[in-house]
């Protein structure tokens, strides 16, 4: 891609000073050390964005709680207005930012752009809801008395994202907060901060517009140093936190230590049973884009392949085809199917994970490692890999972020079922079946452990109307659709009293 091409993203986005951090909209010129923003693609710096300081965070912190006063009390739909806007801009907006998404992140223009689809589509989800934050009404056991159930919003959402989701996820979360009355501050993956600021100066455009608090969006930009001041603010009664388990564990620890919630969308490793009478095609499609979509960096990345006995030599051998037609490169070049893994010290996490395949008493059997010549001089780029592995292999129950798909084989469901179920994790699973009834045994309670089970789709991809997350290891968080909008919410219980005597609850007696 020509230097030229970006720099005109870049100016279409509104970055213009990379040496800056962003608080409630106003751009903080700060001295302090730098964060590096450098394209898996090519290695080319993009730009600078300066750490937040601990004054600058409190100045988010305390301009978002200024705002969040005056937002909670905005009605809903016209809360849902401001979203709407936000995903107009993103609309006008959609073919540079997937750019953006593309280069900084290294995943294909497809699925940069398809990732700025999500947010679009999150914030058409967000606008209906605005008018339908339901609450409940219940009969009293006392006469005269009217109860009901109201959800209130709960004040400062803090939102933590990793790198390989750049922005959907921050929109995931972010246009649900807004419709609810909340107010955000986001600490975006320091792998990605031009994506997050590009973000910023979209929904600051639209607030600006209709003279709404610059405040109700804030950003900070830092290392895991700066995240920790989110996680233990009192000041913050939420955090959404997505990245490693690891990570997970000490976040849900932090915010817990002060009774705060938390949303976790933590690692994934997840499989794809493929049954004697699955369609081959459709399973090969699903199980490759499945493996080597967005490099193996998704956490719904299809990590195992359980395929029957029956069935194992042909699928081993059509994977071996489709393979071999697999083509890497610039992500830019949409004849490309993958892109580069995040950085290099991904690539070496991917390189342990070969040597532990084998060490193991696993086979390799299409080779990987790191790609060489012309057009891979980021050393950014690896080859997909398939290797035959047992489930119980240390290097298959721990989730490795790149294009490495494990082979096994099944005789029966319920052995193919417990291989599912029998990692750490609980994210996504898929089974390939016209069987019916092993379609509905692998949706039912004892099936998938997951918090998403597929049939005759792959593990990758989730549409926004459907509650995401997932059990387990994964952390148990639900974000996007269905009912996930009350996770940003506090649940209030009202009685009224419309008569002229105190009855008392249990039908106790209190005379004076």
């Amino acid at each position: 891609m020509k230097a030229s091409s970006m720099d005109d993203v870049l100016r279409n986005l509104g970055i213009k000073e990379f040496n800056s951090g962003s608080s409630n909209g106003i751009w903080l010129k700060e001295e302090t050390s730098n964060i590096v923003s450098s394209s898996p693609v090519d290695s080319r710096v993009i730009g600078s964005v300066s750490i937040t300081s601990k004054e600058g965070y409190e100045k988010v912190i305390q301009s978002a709680a200024s705002a969040f006063s005056e937002w909670k009390n905005v009605p809903a739909p016209e809360r849902g207005e401001i979203v709407r806007l936000f995903g107009e801009s993103l609309r006008a907006k959609k073919h540079d930012l997937g750019r953006l998404v593309s280069y900084e992140m290294g995943k294909s223009l497809q699925e940069g752009l398809g990732e700025v689809q999500e947010m679009i589509d999150i914030c058409d989800f967000a606008v209906g809801l605005s008018r339908q934050l339901y609450g409940l009404t219940m009969k009293s056991e006392r006469p005269n008395h009217h109860m009901m159930e109201q959800w209130h919003p709960l004040g400062i959402v803090g939102v933590i994202s990793a790198f390989n989701f750049p922005v959907a996820v921050w929109a995931w979360n972010a246009a649900l907060a807004w419709v609810c009355g909340d107010v955000c501050v986001w600490k975006p993956s320091e792998k990605v901060p031009l994506c997050a600021i590009a973000c910023q100066n979209i929904i600051q455009e639209v607030l600006a517009s209709k003279g709404v608090s610059p405040a109700i969006s804030g950003i900070i930009t830092g290392d895991y140093k700066v995240g920790e001041w989110m996680t233990s603010d009192s000041r913050i009664p939420l955090i959404s936190a997505t990245g490693s388990v690891r990570m997970g564990k000490i976040v849900g620890a932090a915010v817990a230590s002060r009774l705060g919630k938390s949303i976790l969308e933590l690692g994934g490793n997840n499989a794809m049973i493929v049954a004697a009478d699955a369609d081959l095609k459709m399973t090969t499609i699903a199980a490759v884009f499945g493996a080597v979509g967005t490099a193996g960096q998704r956490c719904t990345s299809t990590r195992r392949l359980i395929v029957h006995e029956s069935l194992y030599d042909k699928m081993k051998e059509i994977l071996k085809g489709a393979y071999s037609q697999i083509r890497i490169g610039n992500p830019l070049d949409e004849t490309n199917h993958v892109g580069p893994l995040i950085d290099r010290d991904a690539v070496q996490i991917y390189l342990n994970a070969l040597d532990r395949i084998e060490a193991q008493g696993g086979k390799i059997i299409v080779p990987g490692g790191v790609c060489k010549g012309d057009g891979y001089e980021s050393g950014c780029y690896v080859k997909p890999c398939i290797a035959e592995v047992n489930n119980e292999a240390e290097v298959v129950q721990t989730e490795t972020f790149a294009p490495i798909l494990y082979l096994m084989k099944y005789s029966t469901e319920e052995e193919a079922i417990a291989l599912q179920n029998g990692v750490p994790q609980g994210l996504s699973s898929a089974l390939m079946t016209s069987n019916m009834s092993f379609a509905h045994r692998f949706i039912s309670a004892s099936g998938s452990d997951c918090g998403i089970a597929n049939v005759n789709i792959g593990t990758s991809g989730a549409e926004i109307g459907g509650a995401f997350g997932g059990e387990k290891e994964t952390g148990g968080g639900r974000e996007s659709g269905s009912d996930s909008w009350k996770a940003y919410m506090r649940r209030q219980t009202n009685t009224l009293n419309y008569g002229t005597s105190l009855p008392l609850a249990q039908g106790i007696k209190f005379d004076l």
